[in-house]
């Protein structure tokens, strides 16, 4: 819970770079996520070459911190791997929010970049990183040292809640 409870979007990094062992730990926190028919549908490029990172804020409006971050994970979804179409989408975003809770415990900082549906992204993304059709990217989530602390955020909202129907 602590994990969860504090876990905010980091915007500022320290550039010291993530040990290779916590980046799989990342992605092993990812692939446990739950999914439709159990088909796994996600594939991951970590990136962390500078050159790359920089190109993604030449055309995403909120990705500025990648010019700090030393890595950033982009989350796909593999079209042929899913029995449902469009349940790639929960599918990945399970494994994203994985990703956000397991760099929370281990200390280091990420923010979720929003890929899909916005098709101008998609296919910079695509072009930069040569991703085939039936890959499509979700997210970039940028990951490193916090060089900022927030506070966790209460957002526990009773009006939210119903109880066997809605009224």
């Amino acid at each position: 819970m602590k994990a969860i409870l504090e876990r905010r979007s980091i915007r500022k990094y320290t550039g010291e770079p993530v040990s290779d062992a916590d980046m799989k730990d990342l992605l092993k926190a990812a692939m446990a996520a739950p999914s439709a028919h159990n088909k796994q549908p996600w594939a991951f490029i970590i990136v962390n070459d500078r050159r790359l990172l920089t190109k993604i804020t030449e055309f995403h409006p909120y990705s500025k911190m990648l010019n700090e971050a030393p890595m950033a994970i982009i989350v796909c979804g593999d079209r042929n791997k899913e029995e449902s179409a469009g349940y790639w989408v929960q599918d990945c975003s399970a494994a994203t929010e994985n990703i956000l809770i397991a760099a929370q415990s281990k200390g280091l900082g990420t923010v979720w970049l929003g890929v899909y549906p916005v098709e101008e992204r998609i296919d910079a993304i695509r072009k930069i990183f040569r991703i085939p059709e039936h890959i499509m990217p979700l997210n970039v989530i940028a990951v490193g040292h916090p060089a900022e602390k927030k506070q966790p955020a209460d957002r526990y909202d009773e009006s939210r809640i119903r109880f066997n129907k809605w009224e």
